[in-house]
């Protein structure tokens, strides 16, 4: 097995599985916050779409998409929304992520652990299913504003699943923070172009950020799984859900899949990218190797 520490911030002082190693050692002390892409749950090979590009395909086998929508989710969703309507493109996300996705390996040992914060940036229920044995944890997703005739970004939900309250999640000891919102408890999903100007135009200044997450993320470093940074949309979510928090942080990334903008993305925020496949990487991070 190959591992390497790519050079793209400056490695630490140790080789790549003693780093994995000591990284697992971070999260159990809950030093580090793990931020989960779709590649997480990718390994179980789930039945629903683990990827944005997957996601604009079921998209194309339902509707007829303009050349421009084809390959990319969120314009493809835009398509959808501005030419039949927001109950369409929620009836659509509805079916493509209504199979249960069986929790990982790697979100069943996360979900053994006392963390601060989960970040979850995939719309299945997996993180949600591995954390179900436990009742001090509760979860925030990133809600779309389309039609609710509301000022709020996000809404609280607890383990069961009721809408709950900010102030009820300060006593959760684990937070699950959906960005992008999912498919449960309540449906609730970013996902068309016209959704994300709205909150990347205050993101910016973190009003769509729920200060819970502000507040735990502060000092603790960012731990990148299964994630891609290879559409600008990716990058600056993940460039706001980790600023002003703490200095160090790292992503296992698989050693041919970086593109130049991944590396630029790195570079330019300080993540350090292990080059391992995730599957050789977990016996690594949990203890079992």
């Amino acid at each position: 097995m190959t591992i390497a520490v790519l050079p793209a911030t400056g490695s630490d002082a140790m080789d790549a599985p003693a780093l994995l190693r000591e990284l697992g050692r971070r999260l159990r002390a809950g030093a580090l916050v793990p931020y989960l892409g779709p590649g997480v749950s990718q390994l179980s090979a789930p039945p629903v779409p683990m990827t944005p590009e997957a996601l604009a395909a079921f998209f194309a086998t339902k509707v007829a998409l303009p050349r421009r929508a084809k390959g990319n989710a969120w314009a493809s969703a835009q398509h959808i929304e501005s030419m039949k309507h927001r109950a369409t493109l929620s009836a659509l996300m509805g079916e493509a992520f209504a199979a249960p996705v069986p929790p990982a390996p790697l979100q069943d040992w996360l979900a053994s652990l006392p963390l601060p914060l989960i970040v979850d940036t995939w719309y299945d229920g997996a993180m949600r299913a591995a954390l179900a044995g436990r009742s001090d944890w509760g979860e925030v997703q990133g809600i779309t504003r389309a039609g609710i005739g509301e000022d709020r970004w996000f809404r609280f939900y607890d383990a069961e699943g009721r809408e709950s309250s900010a102030a009820a999640a300060e006593g959760w000891r684990t937070l699950l923070y959906k960005p992008h919102g999912g498919i449960v408890p309540a449906r609730n999903f970013l996902i068309s172009d016209a959704d994300y100007v709205e909150v990347l135009t205050e993101i910016d200044i973190q009003t769509p950020i729920p200060d819970i997450v502000r507040n735990r993320r502060a000092e603790r470093g960012f731990l990148f799984l299964g994630c891609r940074f290879h559409d600008q949309m990716l990058r600056s979510y993940a460039r706001q859900v980790k600023k002003r928090s703490g200095e160090r942080h790292y992503a296992v990334m698989e050693p041919d899949s970086l593109t130049r903008n991944e590396t630029r993305f790195f570079l330019q925020e300080g993540i350090t990218p292990i080059a391992v496949p995730l599957a050789e990487a977990l016996p690594l991070l949990t203890g079992a190797a």
